[in-house]
C-alpha cells in the first residue's frame, strides 16, 4: 500500500520534525512532560472555598518557567489546569493560579539566569493570579471571593509549591547530566 498521498497529506497539517528549530519539538514534549507530572499528582490537594490549593502545581511551574520558557511554561500550565478542571481535581481558578505563575518564573530567569527566579513563582500567582481571579474569573462564574481571600489561598499554595520547586531544581540539576537543562531548552549548559 502506497502512504505518500497520507503523508503529503499531513505535511500540511502537521510540523515536520526536520523543521523544527530552535527546539520547539524539544518544549513540547517537556511541557507535555510537565502538564503529565501536575495532572497525576494533582490527587493530592486541600479545598479552600472555590479554590483547590495544589503546591505541585506550583513546583511544576516553577520547573516549566526555568527549563523551557515562560511562553511554554504557561502553556503547560494551562493544558494542567484545563485538564485538572476536566478530571474534577481542579476548578476554574486553577487558570488564573497557575499561568502567570509559570510566565513570572521564566521571565525573571531570562533576566536573572538563576535559579532564585523559581521564588517569584508567589508573585505570579499570589499577585497577579489572585487579581485575575477576584476581579475577572469570580464575577464571571458567580463565585463569591475577594482579593485577599485569593491571595492567602494562592500564597499558602505557590511558597511551598515554589520552595519545593526549587529544591525540584536543584537536585536535578546535580543528577541529571545537562539532558534537561541543555542549551536547546534554556540556553544554559
Amino acid at each position: 500500500m502506497d502512504f505518500e498521498p497520507l503523508a503529503d497529506l499531513a505535511s500540511g497539517f502537521f510540523l515536520e520534525v526536520e523543521d523544527m528549530r530552535g527546539g520547539h519539538l524539544r518544549k513540547l514534549l517537556y511541557a507535555g512532560l510537565f502538564v503529565a507530572l501536575a495532572v497525576v499528582a494533582s490527587g493530592f490537594h486541600v479545598p479552600v472555598g472555590p479554590v483547590k490549593v495544589f503546591p505541585f502545581q506550583h513546583a511544576m511551574n516553577v520547573l516549566a518557567g526555568i527549563t523551557i520558557g515562560p511562553w511554554y511554561g504557561a502553556l503547560a500550565a494551562g493544558i494542567a489546569g484545563i485538564v485538572r478542571i476536566l478530571l474534577g481535581t481542579g476548578t476554574i481558578f486553577a487558570l488564573p493560579g497557575g499561568i502567570p505563575g509559570a510566565l513570572v518564573v521564566g521571565l525573571v530567569y531570562r533576566l536573572w539566569r538563576r535559579d532564585v527566579a523559581g521564588f517569584f513563582e508567589p508573585a505570579g500567582t499570589g499577585i497577579v493570579g489572585a487579581f485575575l481571579s477576584a476581579y475577572l474569573v469570580a464575577p464571571l462564574v458567580g463565585k463569591a471571593g475577594t482579593l485577599l481571600f485569593f491571595q492567602a489561598a494562592f500564597f499558602a499554595s505557590s511558597i511551598p509549591g515554589s520552595i519545593l520547586g526549587v529544591v525540584i531544581l536543584r537536585v536535578l540539576r546535580r543528577t541529571v547530566h545537562d539532558a534537561l537543562f541543555c542549551e536547546e531548552v534554556s540556553r544554559q549548559c
